[in-house]
């Protein structure tokens, strides 16, 4: 079950707008993780499948399960170099379609924070876990972390005051700070719980690189966009532009992006 606030509606558009960087926070996060490479492994909201792709490419011995509610994510998914290797299906974060204990290692890439009810998906991803197995999951670090948000809503606040709203709601999410997910691991009883901190670079070609993606409606920042009145989108778009040149020629800008990680144990 994914937010009322998240347009998910074009695989294409999702891939452009933040695949690309998954891609990118997909290995660092299964370093942190430390998945057992045997038995299966079911990742939970998959999107366009970056991390279930990266799975599958580092279990020989094992196979990878990918599920996501959202359809036109899971036919993006479907056509990467690789799927083959994964079986994508439709599926809800707080009813996984699995028996009990199925999983050697279940896995959440950028997407509870997004899940109305993130206590009854941990504990749907326990449940699915063996004794032994891996939970681990990522959310990014919207309040202090991710530059290209920052950059975007702060500087859309300034002009249109539901653009702060909207930050807000985003930014104070209790995933999205230090704790949260650990705290949220410690609840549902898992053991051995570890936090991490995983950082990757958005390499951007130029404002319109940056820019032009978010015109594809996908997750909080499209939809904001895409509703705007043209007139309004405009004046955000130069205002976001000239803090992206920041005096600077257009070209080629490398941002920051960090995310919170956490990996526990079934007992």
């Amino acid at each position: 079950m994914t937010s009322p606030g998240y347009h998910a509606s074009d695989g294409a558009a999702y891939e452009r707008f933040l695949g690309r960087w998954t891609q990118g926070l997909a290995v660092p996060f299964i370093e942190f993780a430390r998945p057992s490479p045997d038995g299966e492994a079911l990742e939970v909201g998959c999107g366009t499948g970056s991390l279930a792709l990266a799975l599958s490419g580092q279990r020989p011995d094992g196979s990878v399960v990918a599920v996501d509610i959202a359809e036109p994510y899971l036919a993006f998914a479907r056509t990467r170099p690789g799927a083959e290797r994964v079986r994508f299906q439709v599926g809800d974060a707080v009813r996984l379609p699995f028996a009990d204990r199925r999983f050697t290692a279940v896995l959440s890439q950028l997407v509870l924070n997004f899940v109305p009810d993130a206590e009854v998906a941990v504990r749907e991803m326990r449940r699915v876990c063996r004794s032994g197995g891996t939970v681990a999951a990522t959310v990014w670090d919207f309040r202090g972390g991710l530059v290209y948000q920052r950059l975007f809503w702060d500087t859309a606040a300034g002009v249109d005051p539901s653009a702060g709203a909207a930050r807000d709601r985003l930014f104070s999410h209790p995933l999205a700070l230090p704790d949260g997910l650990t705290d949220l691991w410690r609840g549902d009883g898992l053991a051995d719980v570890a936090r991490g901190s995983l950082t990757v670079r958005m390499d951007y070609a130029s404002f319109e690189d940056y820019w032009d993606p978010l015109l594809g409606g996908q997750g909080p920042v499209g939809t904001y966009v895409t509703g705007l009145a043209p007139a309004l989108r405009e004046q955000i778009r130069e205002r976001v532009r000239a803090a992206y040149l920041s005096g600077q020629p257009n070209g080629p800008r490398s941002l920051t992006a960090t995310a919170w990680a956490v990996r526990g144990t079934v007992p």
